[in-house]
């Protein structure tokens, strides 16, 4: 499978991934939701805003809009109704995105600060593995700790998703 084909197909995967996780996360009550636990950014509430905020980020860049990388702790969202419909609405944005990708986007670079004040530049294919890799990566930790409350986690195997 080529990148012009297989980065649509990690798009779709991620939208239903986060779907069925952030409908696992409804289940929980306020307090499960936001207890403080280890591993990145210290509860589920907290990660999930992470990992829409570093979306936006990286949207930004892939569309050709400067951003300035704030703190990665940021609290975009601090109600989860509030935060699943900004989900919903990047997700169906990143699919749209990656839907329409051509192999003139795949030759681009992108430059870019990051929150320690490094200047980076990462060749496009590179960035949106990352991109999506970052996301499996942080789902895989909230999947884990759905697993330390009474709420079980969510199949989010790739090829059960993809091909169910």
């Amino acid at each position: 499978m080529d990148l012009l084909h297989h980065f649509p197909t990690l798009a779709r995967y991620n939208r239903i991934a986060n779907e069925r996780l952030y409908a696992r996360c409804a289940e929980l009550n306020e307090a499960e939701y936001r207890r403080h636990r280890k591993g990145s950014f210290g509860s589920i509430h907290a990660l999930l805003n992470h990992m829409l905020l570093a979306d936006q980020l990286w949207m930004a860049r892939f569309q050709g809009h400067d951003s300035v990388t704030p703190p990665l702790n940021t609290i975009l969202f601090d109600n989860f109704s509030d935060l699943w419909s900004a989900r919903v609405d990047k997700d169906k944005l990143i699919e749209s995105f990656f839907q329409r990708l051509d192999a003139d986007f795949l030759e681009k670079s992108f430059s870019y600060t990051n929150n320690s004040g490094r200047n980076y530049v990462e060749q496009a294919p590179v960035a949106i593995s990352h991109f999506f890799n970052h996301q499996t990566h942080h789902r895989a930790q909230v999947h884990v700790m759905l697993g330390q409350t009474s709420v079980s986690p969510p199949s989010l195997d790739l090829h059960r998703i993809i091909n169910p």
